[in-house]
């Protein structure tokens, strides 16, 4: 009798276990039953140009590539592009003479049938092949993302991989091109995926002994090295987490906030890095009173420049509105500039130091140190040798004040090395993406690592006490890690307790 009820315990154990993950599945994996509808859309920018790229995919794509080229006229050699005339279906009129491609699945980008019309750019032009398109039964204009979303569907590309791709797209330096290339070609994607694997394995090893440790067929040691795996991938997910935002950082640009007195030349600094007048620049103190923001590129990085108000008392409501604002963004900053009018300051050494203290005081939050900030001695131009000496001595005796450099936005001098000094410090902030293992660049992948990490603690805390809440921890684990890259699935677990352990061998 106790043989019966164990094996009926069993069965219902493997029968829960796999609904349970086989709705998770369904839930993430699977997407909009589209299958019956063909999609098109142009593919390449708006506006004229030379070459335009209009693209289609799902079941009538050959359908639609042969009504615009003539029934006559067989498919093109898949991925060969020939040159045909396009024609309309329904008028006869001839719409363009273009290359056209044919991509069948799954072998294309989507793992549809797919084709390309590469049309020359003018607005009337695709404006008539998008019409001829949509005149097509079965056919319907696409929705936004919607063919890298059945790429995604189609296993063609995961989460991170599509979160890549769309980063490319937008990516407006080079060290974003980079990261956004490193990221679609798999490498996030592998990483997690080393993950999940380990994971399930770890999984699979604790339920079999949950359900069959009874029988004695279960080698011994076994929690024991599912212990010592998930310790090591809980540092290794840790150590992941302690990146400081740099691939975030580099991904959505470097907040870079120019700060300091009124009349400093904080307006002066930001059209000098922006090459354009972005902000107004004027001898009357107070001249600015919002924050003046733009984008710049400083060697291959990308970096959101915020000028803000002289920081002083002020009775004006306007004004002390401004002044509030440019203490936050201070405060939210990854850097802030600090620019002092270098005219003002004694020809004393002491007094140098401790008068940038002060003025370093003023603007920094109190908790912040000199590793976020530049010191900008603006106005180097009204200086002499003597004080130009006396001022880089005071600096060079401080240890504890942040890196400075002296220039002037009026002559331009200095500013060769202030750039050198942004650049250095911008590159530290984001790292180099094509070194070291793949960055963290989403907060979405950065809560779900988070999630993980919580649940493998949770299976250290019940692993004495209740092996099946351990497990559960374990599991609720590499379902973050599946929500990361969209792949949630739980038939490998049971192939791995089977293939394992040879269970009823």
């Amino acid at each position: 009798m106790h043989c019966v009820i164990r094996e009926v315990r069993r069965a219902s154990t493997f029968l829960a276990r796999a609904l349970r993950c086989s709705t998770i599945k369904r839930a993430i994996n699977d997407g909009p039953d589209s299958t019956s509808e063909t999609i098109f859309a142009l593919s390449s920018g708006q506006g004229k140009c030379g070459v335009a790229v209009i693209r289609i995919s799902g079941p009538a794509s050959a359908l639609a590539l042969r009504s615009l080229t003539g029934p006559r006229q067989s498919l093109p050699t898949p991925r060969k592009a020939m040159l045909r005339d396009l024609i309309h279906p329904h008028s006869k009129e001839m719409l363009d003479r273009g290359l056209v491609l044919w991509f069948p699945g799954p072998h294309s980008f989507t793992g549809e049938d797919s084709a390309e019309f590469h049309v020359h750019g003018g607005p009337a032009v695709i404006s008539g092949v998008l019409e001829a398109l949509g005149s097509l039964p079965n056919l319907r204009p696409a929705d936004a993302g919607e063919f890298t979303r059945r790429a995604f569907h189609a296993g063609k590309l995961d989460l991170t991989e599509v979160e890549g791709l769309g980063d490319l797209i937008h990516a407006e330096t080079e060290a974003q091109r980079r990261q956004a290339l490193r990221q679609m070609a798999g490498d996030l994607g592998r990483l997690y995926r080393d993950w999940s694997q380990r994971l399930t394995q770890c999984l699979a090893h604790v339920e079999a002994f949950i359900d069959f440790s009874e029988d004695e067929l279960m080698e011994h040691g076994v929690l024991n090295q599912v212990e010592e795996c998930l310790s090591v991938l809980r540092g290794e997910i840790e150590e992941h987490l302690r990146d400081e935002r740099k691939g975030e950082r580099l991904r959505s640009g470097v907040q870079v906030v120019i700060a300091g007195a009124t009349n400093a030349g904080k307006s002066s600094l930001l059209n000098l890095l922006c090459q354009r007048p972005a902000a107004i620049v004027s001898p009357v103190a107070g001249t600015t009173r919002d924050v003046v923001e733009s984008c710049v590129d400083i060697g291959g990085f990308p970096v959101l420049l915020s000028d803000t108000a002289g920081l002083r008392d002020t009775l004006d409501s306007v004004e002390r509105e401004g002044v509030r604002r440019a203490r936050e963004r201070v405060q939210q900053a990854d850097l802030a500039l600090v620019v002092v009018d270098s005219s003002q300051l004694s020809q004393d050494a002491l007094r140098i130091a401790a008068a940038l203290s002060t003025q370093l005081a003023e603007v920094l939050p109190a908790a912040e140190g000199p590793a976020r900030c530049l010191l900008v001695l603006n106005k180097s131009d009204l200086l002499s040798e003597e004080q130009h000496r006396g001022i880089m001595g005071a600096l060079r005796e401080r240890g504890d004040l942040p890196r400075a450099c002296l220039l002037s936005c009026h002559t331009n001098r200095g500013v060769n090395v202030f750039l050198s000094l942004l650049k250095d410090t911008v590159q530290t902030l984001c790292a180099d993406p094509l070194t070291g293992g793949p960055s963290l660049t989403q907060a979405r992948h950065r809560a779900h690592l988070l999630e993980c990490v919580r649940a493998l603690a949770q299976y250290r805390q019940y692993r004495d006490l209740d092996l099946a809440l351990a497990a559960e921890g374990v599991r609720l684990a590499l379902t973050a890690l599946g929500r990361i890259t969209g792949r949630v699935g739980a038939e490998e677990i049971l192939d791995i307790i089977f293939r394992d352990f040879c269970i009823g061998k």
